[in-house]
């Protein structure tokens, strides 16, 4: 590493203080309408991911919003955040902002007192990012509804940080600093050493007992589709059996055996993550199998069902209200639709806890890679947003212990400039998006709050 050290001429000084007296006066001047155009908003994006229009500084002071930058970056995460005032042009904001920015990524407004989202399906799904979005919007502080925000979508969106966030000059490091940084370094090197192992002992004694009372829920699932197989009355025999029907059945067979394998070989809970994909996947093809032995069409590929996966593939979303949480959209199967609809509750999956049997969601962080393997590809935050699990897996000490809420498949931070999928920028309802300003055709915010 070269170390610089930095001398300044009298001269250099003089132009020092005549810069920073223009900047004095650009910021305490009418501000002209090119410095709040998206490419001024989009520029400082790809700089640094918070951005806050000096229209609207008294929203998010300098200091929240480099602390909020920091968290950001010290994630890794393409989440961008923009703070514009009230009266910003919002037809077409996001769409626009996007093409502008050219990042893969999600991309949060917080316009006023108003605030909405919009992302690339390759980092969040759109439903993750509607429920997030939900979850927040209730709160008036901007600082504390950004922080909510950034906290519940770091835990669990996928891709990296674009590259252009670390491609800014610091001024160089002088040689004063670099040696006073090593040696409180090497001060502190022998006790966290100490300190490290401690907690590593304990996490991995944490981890195995999670993992032993998690693996009696997982045998229950192999079990219960073992069950299905054996009821299913299929031989690929028999007539009218076709070469699709065949392929069905005996990736349903192969991902049996590949669950029941993947448990055997499990140390950690986030291995279970591998189990409970697989008899997903064995499941969907148990329905694809017994659509075209019924000659009924073939199912869409939809996540299993939000109270209980053992229910099979969800057939539709419907709203539904955790006690003392915000609504939110969730997969459901036909029998669980029909039970909401006529205000039942639905046959949730229980577990056993200290505290008795609970709905997975409210039995601890170990069963977030269960529910991970179900619900993968970032579905899962805005599922269990308000919920027990869900407040676990924002935590900063959940990814350490469990694994990362990233489940495989994502993308995020690269540049695609005006390539991208405006349909993922569809409208959510309510908020900015009441006439789809990320899918194009017009509208505008909407109704806020």
């Amino acid at each position: 590493m070269k170390a610089v050290i930095r001398t300044r001429s009298l001269p250099g000084i003089l132009l020092a203080a005549l810069l920073s007296a223009f900047a004095l006066l650009a910021a305490t001047a009418p501000r002209a309408a090119a410095d709040t155009s998206l490419s001024t908003v989009a520029a400082a994006l790809r700089e640094k991911p918070v951005y806050v229009d000096p229209a609207a500084s008294g929203e998010l002071s300098a200091a929240d919003a480099d602390a909020l930058a920091a968290k950001i970056e010290d994630a890794g995460k393409p989440l961008f955040v923009a703070v514009l005032p009230a009266d910003y042009p919002t037809e077409r904001l996001f769409s626009d902002l996007r093409t502008a920015t050219g990042v893969t990524g999600l991309y949060a407004v917080r316009l006023g007192d108003r605030f909405d989202a919009r992302v690339d399906s390759a980092v969040l799904p759109r439903t993750a990012v509607q429920n997030l979005v939900g979850s927040v919007r209730g709160e008036n502080d901007a600082a504390r509804q950004l922080d909510d925000f950034t906290d519940r979508a770091l835990a669990n969106m996928g891709g990296s940080a674009p590259a252009s966030w670390g491609t800014s000059d610091s001024g160089g490091t002088s040689t004063t600093a670099l040696v006073t940084t090593l040696a409180v370094l090497a001060a502190a090197g022998a006790g966290a050493y100490t300190l490290v192992r401690r907690n590593r002992r304990r996490r991995e004694e944490e981890q195995r007992a999670a993992l032993e009372r998690l693996r009696v829920v997982v045998d229950e699932d192999i079990t219960a589709f073992g069950e299905e197989l054996d009821r299913l009355d299929f031989s690929p025999g028999e007539p009218g059996a076709d070469d699709a029907m065949r392929a069905d059945y005996a990736r349903a067979l192969d991902t049996y055996e590949e669950a029941k394998s993947l448990m055997a070989a499990a140390q950690r809970p986030e291995d279970v993550r591998g189990v409970t994909k697989a008899l997903e996947d064995g499941r969907f093809s148990l329905a694809s199998l017994a659509a075209r032995r019924e000659g009924r069409p073939l199912p869409e590929r939809r996540p299993p069902c939000f109270f209980d996966p053992r229910h099979g593939p969800s057939v539709d979303d419907a709203e539904w209200t955790p006690p003392g949480g915000a609504p939110r959209e969730v997969p459901v199967c036909a029998a669980d639709r029909t039970r909401l609809a006529d205000g039942l509750d639905p046959m949730v999956r229980e577990v056993e806890t200290d505290q008795g049997r609970r709905p997975y969601w409210d039995a601890g962080p170990a069963y977030g890679p269960w529910a991970g393997g179900y619900f993968g590809g970032g579905i899962l935050p805005g599922l269990l947003v308000g919920t027990m699990l869900g407040g676990m897996m924002a935590g900063p000490s959940y990814a350490s212990d469990y694994g990362t809420g990233d489940f495989g498949g994502y993308e995020g931070g690269d540049v695609s400039g005006g390539d991208f999928d405006p349909g993922d920028f569809g409208d959510f309802g309510g908020g900015f998006g009441g006439g789809g300003d990320f899918g194009g055709g017009g509208g505008d915010f909407g109704g806020g709050f």
